[in-house]
């Protein structure tokens, strides 16, 4: 997100690790000392299957860290526009008939992490009707590219196959691998939170997303190719989620309509640069 909004021309304030999310009095200060135009909240606890281990702090940064972002936009002399990054999560399992999901569609979150975003969106939506914050509300489906942490299914997927290709196993361990998931590069994601916050209307949600889905198995399988590895896939208990949602498929027309944005990158030049993020292939 920095580094594509200073390629814009922006100038960026960035907090990260110096300032706790959820120590108001930090975040209050950081933000009115920037005096900036638009806040991008990205701070989060974002690993979905990690939730189940801590909900309590999940809640805690998802949650009260939104309301001190908020609180701390509302201090500011000029109060910025804010975009407040949600999630996907916050629509559960949803029944095929009900795919692509839109902004409309009932929020029935199953895992810890989706429900503190249900709980982040709400704090934004009191900040705007009540004290009229102009909050832009973004749910990102499932974004992938060079950069992500191993932690998440792609990257893991991929860094597993450099991996073993490296060591010269024949087998990587993988998680549900019959999922499928809205994919769209993090690159094409950042252009949209961009887009949104220029042309985006205060108090409304959208949906960042491709509006496809692309089952994992296909992208192990893709990555496999991409990468030359002919490996066996071996299913791993300690990778499944205690619930995880089959399929994710969302409808961007609402975002088109608000911006003209539209993903640019397909799926293998995404998967070529996330392989090259864990080092070339081994000859």
């Amino acid at each position: 997100m920095t580094s594509y909004l200073r390629e814009q021309g922006d100038e960026v304030i960035g907090i990260d690790r110096e300032v706790d999310i959820v120590d108001g009095d930090a975040v209050r200060a950081a933000v009115v000392a920037a005096g900036p135009d638009a806040v991008y909240h990205l701070a989060a606890r974002a690993h979905v299957g990690e939730s189940w281990g801590n909900p309590e702090d999940v809640l805690k940064v998802n949650a009260v860290g939104t309301l001190q972002v908020l609180e701390a936009a509302r201090a500011c002399t000029r109060p910025p526009r804010v975009l407040l990054t949600s999630s996907a999560e916050v629509y559960g399992s949803v029944v095929p008939e009900q795919l692509p999901v839109t902004e409309g569609t009932a929020l029935a979150p199953v895992t810890p992490y989706a429900a503190s975003k249900v709980a982040a969106e709400y704090l934004g939506v009191q900040a705007h009707l009540a004290y009229g914050l102009p909050v832009v509300v973004v749910r990102p489906f499932n974004h992938i590219g060079p950069g992500q942490s191993s932690s998440f299914v792609v990257a893991g997927l991929a860094a597993r196959i450099v991996e073993a290709m490296r060591d010269r196993t024949s087998s990587i361990a993988v998680g549900n691998l019959g999922a499928r998931r809205d994919l769209t590069d993090v690159r094409d994601i950042v252009r949209a939170y961009r887009s949104l916050v220029q042309s985006g209307t205060p108090g409304e949600v959208y949906n960042v997303c491709s509006g496809r889905d692309v089952a994992i198995s296909e992208v192990a399988d893709r990555l496999l190719t991409l990468a030359g590895a002919e490996l066996e896939l071996v299913p791993d208990p300690e990778l499944m989620r205690p619930v995880d949602v089959p399929v994710v498929r969302g409808d961007p027309a609402k975002l088109h309509t608000a911006t003209g944005w539209k993903p640019e990158l397909d799926l293998d030049t995404t998967l070529r640069d996330v392989l090259g993020q864990w080092g070339d292939r081994p000859d």
